[in-house]
């Protein structure tokens, strides 16, 4: 038995979920913030036979896409700072950062 966690941008949320329902792939949907854009990402929690972690992966990565997006940097109060640091900037997002762990027991209630 594992644990995937998978962290991906709320533009894909609704898609994955549907195709893990699709799939008979039981998941837990959590909101969640990035840290480094403070934008929405939802993270789901998925307990899964070893043997369906790599279908389960898969699904992962023909739903989430990447995408470029641009953001501006926080702003500086630093008197010194150059003023360039407040035009945008484009930086990649979406996709997903997937964790895979082992799973000592598993209960469902």
């Amino acid at each position: 038995m594992k644990m995937i966690m998978a962290i991906v941008q709320d533009k894909d949320a609704n898609l994955l979920s549907s195709e893990f329902i699709d799939n008979n792939v039981r998941a837990t949907k959590l909101s969640t913030t990035g840290g480094f854009l403070k934008s929405g990402n939802t993270t789901f929690l998925i307990g899964i036979d070893d043997d369906r972690v790599d279908e389960v992966l898969q699904i992962i990565k023909d739903t989430s896409q990447t995408r470029e997006q641009f953001m501006t940097p926080p702003v500086n109060l630093d008197a010194t700072s150059d003023s360039a640091m407040a035009y945008p900037i484009e930086v990649q997002v979406g996709g997903a950062t997937v964790f895979v762990l082992p799973v000592e027991a598993f209960h469902r209630f």
